[in-house]
């Protein structure tokens, strides 16, 4: 299996892990502005879920495992594992939640197991020094994991070149939208939805195998 840049790794779990040791367990702990925005994220992921309350999901990139608590906020009951690159991230999603029948927590960029549906949310924004083209390269390597992890689909989500460019950061990653749909069109066949209506700077991209 393609693996993503173990350098690349490095540096994001060292970002993460000092936002985490700055502000807790909270959305600004993972880098996100606020908790409304990142309830926002978890919402576009529930197309793919929702159809079934008992399938299993891989969250790659789980942080503190917010999006655990969401979702059994929302009813799913499927057994639930995270993975996150920093250590320190996985040690709050367990000191968070528990240890309890149903979810589970790993460090690492490679999940452990196959799962009903896997994604990623905010992994790819943050570049840390790499160049878009290196960027680029660890995004799609990332997203064959997903695609081979995720057993009936996946979903991940990028920041939008459609945002205004005096918004932009030059420290992040900003993808086309048009262009990351047809590669995933091209790489996972027509079962493809992009959606960039739920008034964030981004959008979200959800994968059915058939």
């Amino acid at each position: 299996m393609t693996q993503p840049s173990p350098q690349i790794l490095t540096a994001v779990s060292s970002y993460y892990s000092a936002k985490l040791a700055e502000h807790g367990a909270h959305p600004q702990g993972v880098d996100w502005k606020d908790g409304e925005s990142q309830r926002l994220r978890h919402q576009q992921f529930l197309r793919l879920l929702s159809v079934d309350p008992q399938a299993s999901v891989a969250d790659l990139g789980c942080g503190y495992g917010d999006f655990l608590s969401f979702l059994r906020a929302t009813g799913h009951q499927g057994t639930y594992a995270g993975y996150d690159v920093a250590p320190a991230m996985v040690d709050a999603a367990r000191q968070l939640h528990g240890p309890a029948a149903g979810h589970d927590f790993h460090t690492g960029a490679m999940p452990s197991a196959p799962a009903d549906y896997a994604v990623a949310s905010g992994i790819f924004n943050v570049m840390r020094g790499a160049t878009p083209a290196e960027w680029t390269d660890h995004v799609w390597r990332t997203v064959e994991v997903l695609a081979r992890t995720g057993q009936r689909g996946f979903g991940f989500n990028l920041l939008s070149l459609s945002s205004d460019p005096d918004k932009r950061r030059e420290d992040l990653f900003y993808a086309d939208p048009a262009a990351t749909l047809r590669t995933c069109l091209d790489r996972f066949g027509r079962h493809v939805a992009l959606l960039q209506d739920y008034g964030l700077w981004e959008f979200t991209v959800l994968v059915r195998h058939p």
